[in-house]
């Protein structure tokens, strides 16, 4: 399992001097290297030492959840389409009724290729090492939710940190409900697709 001690340093090195170092100028290979290492590092102490099996948990409330996930979207959904209604309406739903086709690869790839690694990060694989760290689970849930908006610090815009910070709330307030890997990627997925499909893509790093 690691000590408290290599868990805080790795927990440091992974999820605070990595992030801010992609918002660097620096070579985008070493950075690509940086990134494959720290995942292959990740899924080895996963599968070898925390004994992680990838398998959806069984007796999933799928309703409860679908229910809540859709109650959620409304809400982020009229915020978002209000915010470009007003200050980008050039930009809402531009890809949706411009590039239809990209619009559906590009919610696809987003879905598979992005969400589901990030959330096996910052929600399976931060919480099975550091919950136990923190006597606040509060405390806990608002670091998670931190550093997830940090590791979008690359994309230097202030808005960027703030919908990731409020994304990694809800998303580390699902997983610590359910203990699902599945289901909180889901919802990230949702969200993040919705965000591409009002027109907020070019900012989160989507081609459009």
């Amino acid at each position: 399992m690691h000590t408290a001690k290599y868990r805080l340093t790795e927990l440091f090195i992974v999820f605070v001097l990595v992030p801010v170092s992609f918002a660097l100028s620096y070579s985008p290979v070493i950075k690509l290297i940086i990134g494959a290492l720290g995942f292959a590092y990740i899924l080895f102490v996963l599968l070898r030492i925390e004994r992680i099996k990838f398998e959806v948990t069984k007796g999933l409330k799928w309703k409860q959840f679908w229910k809540l996930t859709l109650i959620k979207l409304v809400g982020v959904a009229i915020l978002t389409a209000l915010y470009m209604w007003l200050v980008d309406p050039k930009n809402l739903f531009v890809v949706l009724l411009n590039k239809p086709l990209l619009w559906v690869f590009i919610l696809f790839v987003y879905s598979f290729f992005s969400v589901y690694p990030q959330e096996l990060i910052y929600r399976t694989f931060f919480f099975k090492r550091y919950k136990n760290l923190f006597k606040s689970k509060t405390l806990f849930l608002i670091i998670n939710a931190a550093l997830f908006s940090l590791a979008h610090i690359f994309f230097q815009n202030t808005l960027v940190m703030f919908l990731t910070f409020i994304g990694g709330l809800l998303f580390a307030l699902t997983f610590n409900k359910t203990k699902s890997t599945v289901l909180v990627s889901i919802e990230h997925a949702v969200y993040g697709c919705w965000l591409f499909t009002v027109g907020m893509g070019n900012m989160l790093g989507f081609p459009s």
